[in-house]
């Protein structure tokens, strides 16, 4: 449409313009200021978006985070690993992620949560490629069907989609962002992305101390670098009292916040 900004092509110069989109607040209720804790020298969030960029396939990175005062460190940190921050509010994460792609249009969203330290910057370029293949996707994600470990799943939205859920959407819906589109099917063109062997037992995100003591025990072998995700587990099978760290943590439903 004339006089309308066009968003330009993706990071590879080709196909849809995608933007990754990382939540990321100081609150949780079982482990307060998770996403700044180090790791190697690095926070839990610079990992996560030194993962995000390692892809290749991101036009633009932006950390969504809360107006709320204690978030204000999280802003700083964004500052400092050159990262885009936006702000908005701390219970409607699904406007938060609204407005970031009001400030950093594209054409598709990936999102990321920075309690993913170990998140592999490959499978975000597979879901990726998968994304670009299936002609009129609105959604494409590796926890439809889970054969991954939670912690390294990634998902992708059509931007017109992503608006659409703002409009549509209500209650924990707007707190998970892109839930009521794969919990609708009926509405949107969803698509699970699987990957060989099953991974799904494993816990390798960060939501408590037990998750904590692992992800440390992980980091402290591998050091800082992204791990591809087949050396990571043939590692894990190898240590059974790691895994055993956090194999009792429950994890929470989707309609809890």
């Amino acid at each position: 449409m004339t006089g309308v900004p066009q968003p330009a092509p993706d990071a590879n110069g080709t196909g849809p313009r995608i933007v990754g989109i990382v939540q990321a607040r100081m609150g949780s209720s079982r482990l307060p200021g998770k996403v700044l804790r180090p790791l190697a020298g690095r926070s839990v969030l610079g990992r996560v978006v030194r993962a995000a960029r390692d892809s290749g396939v991101l036009a633009d990175l932006v950390v969504a985070t809360s107006t709320d005062a204690v978030d204000d460190a999280v802003a700083v940190e964004c500052a400092r690993l050159d990262v885009a921050c936006h702000r908005g509010p701390v219970d409607d994460v699904l406007d938060r992620f609204v407005g970031a792609l009001a400030a950093h249009p594209g054409d598709a969203v990936m999102r990321f949560t920075a309690d993913c330290p170990l998140l592999d910057p490959e499978i975000i370029t597979l879901v990726a490629s998968v994304y670009r293949a299936v002609p009129g996707l609105d959604y494409a994600s590796t926890s439809i069907a889970r054969t991954l470990p939670r912690g390294l799943d990634v998902e992708i939205i059509r931007a017109d989609t992503l608006r659409t859920l703002g409009r549509l959407a209500t209650d924990h819906h707007r707190v998970h962002v892109t839930s009521y589109a794969y919990t609708h099917p009926e509405l949107f063109r969803v698509l699970g992305v699987t990957l060989t062997p099953d991974r799904s037992a494993l816990r390798l995100t960060l939501d408590t101390e037990q998750d904590w003591a692992l992800v440390n025990a992980i980091i402290d072998h591998f050091g800082d670098v992204s791990v591809p995700l087949a050396k990571l587990t043939d590692w894990l099978d190898g240590q059974p009292r790691l895994i055993a760290l956090n194999a009792d943590v429950r994890q929470k439903q989707l309609e809890e916040s």
